[in-house]
């Protein structure tokens, strides 16, 4: 779950009104004030609009290891996971110093709940390590299969999706500019 009380105190520090958050997200102001109550947990495209409106990592509003470790060792990943539940993105960065996000990405077959395309700024990069996976960018649809890898600009408006038989597993690396 994400922590509620840290995106309003971040929300806070940017000077921003619910209101001025809302137009900026693109999101109501009723559903922002209900994830920072902690009583609605949001979407994959709700959270990526949080974290690029405020220009942090995905891993801002999560626990997680101490800053100052270099290693992520298997048992002590942080899993994230939103309302889609099969989603899991398992974090691979050990701080959060840098701009550079690396996580392990497990989506289970079948349709997802959300169909909204994503946008960010940054860049990602991508390799199926298991199953398949189709990456909408834009207007394309990209189909990979295992040992395929992708590189494209986050700001094209982009999602995936499971339309094999088994989980699918990928590691990306994720940058913000």
């Amino acid at each position: 779950m994400i922590q509620g009380e840290r995106l309003r105190e971040l929300r806070k520090q940017r000077n921003f009104t619910l209101q001025e958050f809302a137009l900026q997200t693109g999101l109501s102001p009723s559903l922002l004030s209900q994830i920072e109550r902690g009583l609605v947990d949001p979407t994959v495209s709700t959270f990526w609009k949080i974290c690029s409106s405020l220009s942090v990592p995905l891993h801002y509003f999560f626990e997680g290891v101490e800053e100052d470790e270099l290693v992520v060792r298997k048992q002590q990943r942080r899993l994230i996971q939103l309302s889609d539940e099969k989603v899991k993105y398992h974090e691979l960065t050990p701080n959060r110093s840098g701009k550079l996000d690396f996580l392990m990405v497990e989506i289970e077959p079948g349709v997802m709940s959300e169909a909204e395309l994503v946008s960010h700024t940054g860049e990602e990069c991508g390799i199926v390590l298991q199953g398949e996976l189709i990456v909408i960018l834009g207007e394309k649809e990209i189909h990979l299969h295992e040992g395929d890898s992708i590189h494209f600009s986050s700001t094209t408006p982009h999602r995936y999706i499971n339309s094999g038989k088994s989980v699918s597993v990928s590691i990306w690396a994720m940058t913000s500019m």
